[in-house]
């Protein structure tokens, strides 16, 4: 008896509070995401916040990954029919990094509506169906479609290049949209030539598209700003007239000077490597003379 009204006393004096609820709590679309304290995010030694800029990067790069929808540039498939582009979306960061030190600073429990941005491709149906419409270069190789290896990679290579548009100033560089040639992505140890020697390594073929995509671009007449010929001759393409890359060596790359983009249109046809290039009517060009195919 005597220890229950002591306990009610220390009770009335010294009142028992629940911490505050210090979370923030992050919504899309009206649903919650995520919940996070600023404790999580902060250095409170000095007594006052301060933001570990480390962890909240970290957390702000996998809401971005976790929520934001890549653009996809309007493209042409195999008939010449134009597939629409798609637009993308991304955190607003900077309206999502202002919210987020007001409620660091706040020391209240807060509710946030992710900031979203829109994202719009670079290539949209009217341009590409402007730019499709002039071929300004060409050029035409063969490949033995027997040689199931090597023929897999030139696909995959083919694949990569083909749609890309290159705008009026911009740098094409073959290794950087091709992207590293690995297994993963399907690439098979086929023969390459190091040091004039014959060897084999993954993705080995790849270089017959690059060296017919510098002979259509040359033809069309656009400026070569990166080519290397390989140490020994190759039987695909006229001597001095090929462009070997490698993803730790040579690239091929290219600067569009001309006043319109050029679209490359790039294909496989039985044993054929086809290689095109485009651009829209009012383009001012000026076309090379480039050696025919070896065969």
């Amino acid at each position: 008896m005597i220890f229950s009204l002591l306990l009610g006393y220390f009770l009335i004096v010294h009142p028992i509070t629940t911490p505050p609820d210090n979370s923030l709590i992050i919504t899309k679309d009206g649903e919650t995401v995520s919940i996070i304290n600023r404790e999580d995010f902060t250095f409170s030694q000095t007594g006052l916040p301060i933001l570990n800029s480390k962890k909240y990067s970290q957390f702000l790069d996998n809401l971005d990954k976790k929520f934001s929808i890549e653009s996809k540039n309007a493209n042409l498939d195999q008939y010449g029919a134009i597939i629409p582009e798609r637009a993308g979306s991304q955190i607003h960061r900077q309206a999502f990094t202002e919210q987020f030190y007001t409620y660091i600073f706040s020391f209240k429990k807060a509710k946030m509506e992710l900031p979203i941005l829109p994202v719009y491709p670079k290539v949209d149906s009217e341009l590409l169906d402007d730019i499709r419409s002039m071929r300004i270069g060409r050029y035409v190789t063969s490949f033995n479609p027997r040689n199931k290896k090597r023929s897999t990679n030139i696909e995959l290579a083919t694949n990569a290049i083909n749609n890309h548009v290159v705008f009026p100033g911009e740098t094409f560089s073959f290794n950087r949209v091709v992207g590293k040639r690995t297994a993963a992505k399907g690439y098979l140890r086929a023969p390459v030539i190091v040091r004039g020697e014959f060897s084999e390594d993954i993705g080995g073929g790849i270089c017959q598209v690059s060296s017919t995509l510098y002979n259509a671009v040359d033809n069309a007449g656009i400026k070569i700003v990166e080519r290397f010929s390989h140490s020994r001759k190759v039987p695909y393409i006229p001597p001095g007239r090929d462009a070997t890359v490698s993803w730790y060596g040579p690239d091929f790359g290219f600067k569009n000077t001309y006043n319109q983009p050029v679209l490359i249109r790039a294909r496989t046809l039985g044993h054929l490597l086809i290689i095109k290039i485009y651009s829209s009517e009012n383009i001012n060009y000026i076309p090379r003379k480039v050696p025919s195919p070896p065969y």
